[in-house]
């Protein structure tokens, strides 16, 4: 009998127990998907080059030398080494998807193809299967064999043309936004696929790109411009579509962040701030005709705002029933009560680095919860259990190492 890893806890009976995922996928979007199942209980097993490991082992801060962000991103994975490219990786990949239900690739399009572990062979191993490519602009078209990354697909979006101040630049975000977003929706994607091939019983291809994603969560932009060739301007922390809407600086240095979607909430704030007389003006009784006074509004709320500590303008916000929320930075989000209540800050205790404290599972299930049952694992620390399971020898193993394909 094989014996797991004592320092990696035994899976947990998850609502996706059962489902074995793949990862093939590098750095953000493609891996993210993944961990977003293996939270809920699949049993992921990260594939990674024997010689260059996923980079994101190595972007960002580390402690003691091991990269913090993969322990993040490569939790609750299996990680196995395996050089595709070689006769040995392929067979081990060829097993592996001959037991698995999902893969998720993001190789440039042809890749796979290349080493014949394309869409004919992988569904020849499992008709079942269900292959997730993830690439920033899909699998065909002028683009699709373009290098990408979530960046790309801010940029071309239309997101970064309208984020940022009226007079500034474009502006892109200091993180994977569209990474992220592309993993959530690879995420929901796969489940959508598994759901049809419970209805059919054959497998299919996600084709995700990344910039698609992205321009679904900016809501109408494209429809505006097709029926009335509007653009959306940059508007800073503005809206069109409301006011007041912004961010506005306490007494003690600190910010809050006020909307009033809502013109009921709209009245409150006016009212609060002491100029309940603007709420009898014509133009405040709709949201975008309190945007088109936003430079009055906003000179009342901030100067309010102002005059008062960020403590005593949340409590009087909360009495008055209005919209409010200080703007965190990850120190407060750490401390803040609410999110402590709901678990969204988890701790999990590693073999490396000790406890670790990151973000939970994405939501909460009242009977059968997902956990993070261990962070990010080793470079290639499964790989002998994974192969035994698929039946491989202890000799066939080393033959493979010698061979340079683990």
């Amino acid at each position: 009998m094989h014996h797991p890893d004592p320092g990696r806890p035994a899976p947990s009976a998850g609502p996706l127990t059962g489902l074995r995922v793949v990862d093939l996928a590098t750095l953000f979007a493609g891996p993210t998907a993944a961990t977003l199942l293996g939270d809920f209980g699949a049993d992921v097993i990260k594939v990674e080059h024997p010689r260059k490991p996923d980079p994101c082992r190595g972007h960002g801060p580390a402690k003691d030398g091991v990269g913090l962000w993969w322990k993040q991103l490569g939790r609750n994975k299996r990680t196995v080494t395996a050089d595709l490219a070689t006769p040995g990786g392929r067979d081990v990949l060829l097993r592996l998807a001959a037991t698995a239900d999902v893969v998720v690739e993001n190789f440039r399009p042809g890749t796979l193809e290349k080493w014949r572990l394309g869409w004919e062979e992988l569904s020849a191993a499992n008709p079942r299967l269900v292959l997730a490519r993830v690439t920033a602009f899909g699998q065909s078209g002028p683009y699709a064999r373009r290098p990408g990354f979530g960046t790309l697909a801010e940029a071309m979006s239309g997101f970064a043309a309208a984020t940022g101040e009226p007079d500034g630049p474009p502006t892109l975000p200091p993180f994977g936004l569209a990474d992220s977003i592309a993993g959530l929706a690879t995420a929901y994607a796969v489940m959508t696929a598994l759901a049809g091939r419970d209805r059919t019983g054959a497998g299919q291809v996600v084709d995700m790109a990344i910039v698609e994603p992205m321009l679904a969560v900016l809501g109408p932009q494209l429809l505006w411009y097709d029926q009335l060739g509007y653009v959306q301007p940059r508007l800073g922390n503005r809206s069109n579509n409301n006011a007041p809407r912004n961010t506005y600086r306490t007494a003690d240095g600190r910010w809050v962040a006020v909307s009033s979607s809502a013109q009921s909430v709209a009245e409150r704030v006016l009212r609060l701030v002491g100029h309940p007389e603007l709420t009898e003006e014509p133009w405040f009784a709709t949201g975008a005709g309190r945007a088109a006074h936003a430079d009055e509004i906003d000179k009342v709320v901030a100067d309010w705002i102002g005059r008062r500590t960020r403590a005593d303008v949340l409590a009087a916000f909360d009495e008055a029933q209005a919209a409010v929320a200080p703007v965190y930075d990850v120190r407060d989000v750490a401390a803040d009560p609410q999110l402590r209540a709901l678990g969204t800050v988890t701790a999990v205790d590693d073999p490396e680095l000790g406890p670790l404290r990151m973000q939970n599972v994405l939501f909460r299930l009242s009977g059968t919860p997902g956990a993070v049952r261990w962070p990010g694992r080793p470079h290639g620390a499964d790989t002998d259990e994974v192969l035994a399971e698929l039946g491989l020898t202890a000799p066939e193993i080393a033959a493979l190492r010698t061979e340079g394909a683990l």
